[in-house]
């Protein structure tokens, strides 16, 4: 199969990241109408003839993450109905992060998010940088997460200044990222451990380390939230005598006022990509997933 088989339907919380796509893998896009109601019920009604079609539905789950989750089922339902073979595209995934029961009793909501998915008839999905990859085993059908940090180093490399920096890696879980980052942009980097109370949320972070006084660093991780990781690093390499610091980050969520709490503990500025719109997203990484596309021939 070509990729001119491919045909692109932008989800609302993905305009803009479709029409990106859709231009670089040279497709058609499908028309589909969309309104939401005043009491926050959606309305969509599909135009475009879909029957025998490859259809990308690009629509990144983002807050509100469950609303934006019922369009994608709802868009995705119809177009399987109509005949389409439906790839979901949700270049960042809600509730990837629960993809383990920590505690007893806890809901796995990722291994449900895959069921529900696959109900509606999606028969492939690719996301960007997936917060652990053992959450694809969750889901039954093919799913896959490239990563969007090779062009976010590439971009720090070409515009910022990163001599006499270090790449911070947070916490363990993200240290892969980071010493990935430092590869690419030719600086060493240094690696937090941080360890979460399961029940009070509480971080605390242990890290050793020689004087980093006048240095800058980078302060890389796949999201931010509510920028509580960040803030606990900012306030340890500031002690350490770091002079600028800046967070980078695939997935700019920033919720619970993340971007002021950032701001307050020393970072200079936030750069994340575009997989959600928001004012950090300086990065546009849809080519990292358009070039997935285009290996699937």
């Amino acid at each position: 199969m070509s990729n001119q088989e491919f045909q692109v339907l932008p989800g609302p919380s993905s305009v803009l990241f479709a029409r990106s796509i859709a231009k670089q893998l040279n497709c058609e896009m499908v028309d589909m109408e969309f309104k939401e109601f005043t009491d926050g019920e959606n309305y969509f009604r599909l135009i475009s003839e879909v029957v025998g079609k490859r259809v990308l539905v690009i629509q990144s789950l983002y807050p509100p993450v469950d609303h934006h989750l019922m369009q994608l089922i709802f868009i995705s339902k119809k177009l399987s109905e109509e005949g389409a073979f439906v790839y979901a595209i949700c270049p960042y995934l809600g509730y990837s992060r629960q993809h383990k029961e920590y505690l007893t009793g806890e809901v796995m909501s990722l291994k449900t998010l895959g069921q529900l998915l696959a109900f509606s008839g999606v028969k492939h999905m690719i996301t960007l940088d997936i917060h652990n990859v053992e959450g694809l085993g969750l889901i039954k059908f093919p799913a896959f997460s490239p990563s969007a940090i090779p062009t976010l180093a590439e971009y720090v490399k070409n515009c910022e200044d990163v001599s006499n920096s270090i790449i911070v890696s947070p916490d363990l879980g993200s240290s892969a990222r980071a010493e990935a980052f430092a590869e690419l942009v030719g600086r060493p980097y240094l690696i937090f451990e941080k360890e979460r109370d399961r029940f009070t949320g509480e971080l605390k972070m242990k890290f050793t380390s020689s004087n980093l006084s006048g240095s800058k660093a980078y302060i890389v991780d796949d999201m931010i939230s509510t920028g509580g990781t960040i803030v606990k690093a900012a306030k340890v390499l500031s002690s350490l005598g770091v002079k600028e610091m800046t967070a980078v980050c695939v997935h700019a969520i920033m919720v619970a006022d993340a971007a002021n709490r950032i701001k307050a503990a020393g970072v200079s500025s936030i750069i994340a990509s575009n997989t959600i719109p928001t004012e950090f997203s300086k990065v546009d990484v849809s080519k990292v997933i358009a070039d997935h596309i285009k290996l699937l021939g």
